[in-house]
Formats: structure tokens, C-alpha cells, sequence
């Protein structure tokens, strides 16, 4: 089997995706896969940062040594580590736009994002409420983000909402369409032959009956009926405070939340350094960093690779389980 393609978007410019990268040059079985769409300056600036070098080589090349990567260049207005410059929003959604256009030409096979910086994205100029959401309409699908680490995967029916928005946004039709991406991905994506999903409330104890809201009798309980017919194993409505505890994490192969801040803080509590972001729903597969562009840290040399490169080898995992289906 060929070895797979993979795109990499270097992410906010200010922040510690160059370094990031320049760990990714150090290693050349990882490297060899992967082809940069950003800044060459900014990643030779994240290289010094660590103490290393990039020669940043032609997309089409293959990198022979440590330090070579392959680059496709989108120079930045100006750039400063520990700075989201808005200035450089066009540069960075350039980027972002050419890679997944790459993945949907067939030029790779999996995408791998770095972070981005929303408020300097949309000072710039753009509508940008997350990457996710730029997947959905540039490849116009409907998709699914899942956090997942070795011993948890966490769905999202609403991803970047205010608060006070969510239950509008929790409908029939967007459950059941959530459902229906986690449930095929885990067959296509992850070899689960019969997926088991845990369905968590909207609201504290899963509404409690209807004493401390509606939405489960309304719509979750409902839909859940509906696609238990259809042959699918859903577990739920489930109160979110217990439903992470250990001793019942094995009888499910995947959570659904009903919007961001109820599932993720469980799973990222286990270390930043472990999970990964997954786009479902997609042509290619698409796995991004679990942390942001810590500018705090950005251009120190102490930004640590670890999610960076299981978002890598995660990508290629997919691309290989995915290419190897029937």
C-alpha cells in the first residue's frame, strides 16, 4: 500500500504552528507524508525557535534528510510570534482554502490543520467561526466534530454557538443527522462493526422528566426511537455528569454531546498532549491539533508536538483504514 498524501496547514501565523512544523522536519518518516501549505518565513522563524533549520523544498520533491519539508508558500503581511496580526487573515484562509481544494482534487489524501486564531480571522475581515465549519460549506457536506483520544470519542451536535443559542439548535433533524454521521463513520473510518453510542441530555439529569426542561421527551427521546428501529445501538438520554465515569465508558464506542462545552472539557482533561479533532462526513479525512495557537508560549521553543503529531499519524491511519474497505 502506498504510503498516504497529506496536506498540512501551518495555521495562525503569530502562534506555535511554525514550531510545530519545525518538529515535523526533524522527523522524516512523518515528514515524507506531509506537504506544508503556509508561510516559509514564518516556518524558518519556528525552526530558530527550536534551535533547528527548515530548507523548505518543492511540493513535488521528497524530502531525503532531517530539516527538508515540503512547502507550498503563502507569504504573510507581517509577522510577529506571540501576535495574531489580522493583517494576515487572507494569507492564512488562503491556505486553508488551497489545501482543502488539494483534498478535493485528489492531490492528498488527508488534511492535517494546524490552529487558528477566530478573533484575528474575523478582524481581517473574514466570517470564520472555526474549520470545521469552512469544511462543511467549501466541500458542501454535512459533517460532524469529534474529539477523540485512545480510550474516548466525544461527537458534537452544535460545535461553536453561544450558550444561550444551543437549544434552538438541538432539532430532530439535527440530532438525528449527527447520529447518522458518527454511526457511518465509525463503520467506514474506524472498522466498528456495530457502533454503540452514548446519547447524552441537553439539560442537568437529562431533564429530570421534564422537570428541568423538555428538550429530551421533546426531541432526543423521540429521534433516539426512531433510529433504534432502524437497527442502531443508542444509549440514552443520558445525565452528562455520570455518563464519562470509567466503569461505564466500555459499553459505549462513542459519546454524542449536544454542544461543545458539555463533552470536550471531560475528554481534554486527560492532556491536551493526547486527542485529537476529527472531521466526519468528509471526502478525505481531516484531523486537526486539540489546542490552540498559545501565543503565550509562541515563539519560546517550548511548544510541545505531541498532539501536532498524532493529529499526523491519526490522518494517515484513517487514510489507510478508509482506502482499505471494501
Amino acid at each position: 500500500m502506498s504510503s498516504p498524501r497529506l496536506a498540512v496547514v501551518l495555521g495562525e501565523p503569530g502562534g506555535i504552528g511554525a514550531e510545530l512544523c519545525a518538529h515535523l522536519s526533524q522527523d522524516l518518516a512523518r515528514a515524507q507524508l506531509c506537504t506544508v501549505f503556509g508561510s516559509a518565513e514564518v516556518l524558518r522563524a519556528g525552526a530558530a525557535a527550536i534551535g533547528k533549520t527548515i530548507e523548505c523544498i518543492d511540493a513535488e520533491a521528497v524530502p531525503h534528510e532531517a530539516g527538508q519539508l515540503r512547502v507550498v508558500d503563502f507569504p504573510v503581511s507581517t509577522h510577529t510570534f506571540g501576535t495574531a496580526h489580522p493583517a494576515n487573515a487572507a494569507a492564512v484562509m488562503t491556505a486553508l482554502h488551497a489545501a482543502i481544494d488539494a483534498c478535493l482534487a485528489g492531490k492528498f489524501d488527508g488534511l492535517v490543520t494546524g490552529p487558528l486564531n477566530k478573533a484575528s480571522i474575523h478582524a481581517g475581515g473574514f466570517d470564520y467561526t472555526g474549520t470545521t465549519e469552512v469544511l462543511a460549506t467549501r466541500c458542501g457536506r454535512d459533517v460532524v466534530m469529534m474529539l477523540a483520544r485512545d480510550d474516548l470519542r466525544v461527537a458534537l451536535v452544535t460545535t461553536h454557538l453561544p450558550l444561550r443559542d444551543v437549544p434552538d439548535a438541538i432539532t430532530a433533524d439535527s440530532l438525528a443527522r449527527t447520529i447518522r454521521i458518527t454511526h457511518a463513520a465509525l463503520i467506514e473510518q474506524f472498522a466498528c462493526a456495530a457502533p454503540r453510542l452514548a446519547i447524552l441530555g441537553l439539560n442537568p439529569h437529562a431533564g429530570e422528566d421534564g422537570v428541568l426542561g423538555r428538550e429530551e421527551i421533546d426531541i432526543i427521546v423521540p429521534v433516539l426511537e426512531s433510529l433504534r428501529a432502524e437497527g442502531m445501538h443508542l444509549i440514552g438520554p443520558l445525565p452528562a455528569d455520570t455518563a464519562f465515569l470509567p466503569s461505564k465508558r466500555a459499553s459505549f464506542d462513542a459519546v454524542i454531546a449536544m454542544y461543545h462545552d458539555q463533552g470536550l472539557p471531560v475528554l481534554k482533561s486527560g492532556g491536551l498532549d493526547e486527542a485529537v479533532n476529527i472531521t466526519l462526513g468528509l471526502p478525505f479525512p481531516r484531523v486537526a491539533v486539540d489546542h490552540g495557537t498559545a501565543l503565550d508560549i509562541a515563539g519560546l521553543g517550548i511548544a510541545r508536538p505531541h498532539s501536532f503529531l498524532r493529529a499526523i499519524d491519526q490522518c494517515a491511519s484513517l487514510v489507510h483504514l478508509r482506502t482499505s474497505q471494501p
